[in-house]
Parts: structure tokens; C-alpha cells; sequence
């Protein structure tokens, strides 16, 4: 079952790369006080998620933190070294927290995971974004399959305002 407006993040476990190396996190809590955006991939270097969802948290993150939000979370069913990496290259900064959701039971947890298994990519996040305020998920935006519009950082952005 999809997560829904008004509950509570579940509990899983995600990875963040720390300056001692790979830390373990629990979702709930990384989210659980003040105002989160949280955007979710198909897979980091993939071209969309390359080419549009990233950047477009990169390049809106001050009007982002203008509008409230206490932290962007970029978060794929990938290694968090490759997380880690991705954000490296697209020059992430401190302005975005790269999540890896290694095995995919945080994508599973909200209900919104996709099989990816027919393109060699195994289960997956969907491409979504949550809006959540201490913990509790305010707006939930799934995108239809080959679309890019409601979790993008101006959609996000247009609901905060």
C-alpha cells in the first residue's frame, strides 16, 4: 500500500556517506524534525534523473530553503558509493543529502517501489517526491511511468509557496 498524506514515515534503514566513511541511517528519523523534500529516482546516472531531477534540486535548493524547507534528500536503489559519486558530479555540495536506499526496503516500506527488472536494473524506486513536515508526509507526488513533471523541484517548489 502507497503511503498517503497524513502518515508517518515508516522506519528503514538508509545509507549517507559520512567523512569516516558510509553511516547507517534510519529514514523516519533523518526526516522526522522539520520540513523535508524528499525526491526519488529510477537510478542515479541514469539520463532523466541526470539530465532533470537532480539538477533541478541543485539549482532551486536556495528558493527551496527560502520557502521553508529544512533539508532536500535525493534518494535511488543504489550503493551509497554510487550515490556518493553522483553527487559529486553533479555538484551537490552540502545543498543535498544523497540517500542510498541500497537494497530498496525504504522505496518498499512507502509502497512505492518499482520492478525495473525487465531493463536489467532490478526493483527500484519510482521517480516520486514526498513533502514531509516532522515526519508526517504532507503531499505525495508519484509520476506516471516515463513522466517527469510533479516530483520536479518547481513542482515541489509551487506547493511550498
Amino acid at each position: 500500500m502507497t503511503i498517503a498524506q497524513g502518515e508517518r514515515l515508516p522506519q528503514a534503514q538508509l545509507t549517507l556517506m559520512t567523512e569516516t566513511g558510509p553511516s547507517p541511517v534510519d529514514a523516519a528519523e533523518l526526516m522526522g524534525d522539520g520540513l523535508t523534500a524528499l525526491f526519488a529516482v529510477p537510478g542515479a546516472f541514469t539520463p532523466t534523473c541526470s539530465a532533470k531531477h537532480l539538477p533541478g534540486f541543485v539549482e532551486h535548493a536556495d528558493a527551496l530553503r527560502a520557502a521553508g524547507v529544512d533539508r532536500i534528500v535525493c534518494m535511488a536503489v543504489n550503493d551509497i558509493f554510487v550515490m556518493n559519486a553522483w553527487g559529486e558530479s553533479a555538484g551537490v555540495g552540502q545543498d543535498i543529502i544523497m540517500a542510498a536506499d541500497g537494497n530498496g526496503d525504504f522505496a518498499q516500506a512507502l509502497g512505492l517501489e518499482m520492478d525495473g527488472r525487465a531493463f536489467g536494473m532490478g526493483m527500484r524506486a519510482q521517480r516520486f517526491a514526498l513533502i514531509v513536515r516532522d515526519g508526517v508526509v504532507e503531499h505525495v507526488l508519484v509520476e506516471a511511468p516515463g513522466e517527469f513533471r510533479v516530483s520536479s523541484a518547481e513542482h515541489v517548489l509551487s506547493l511550498l509557496g
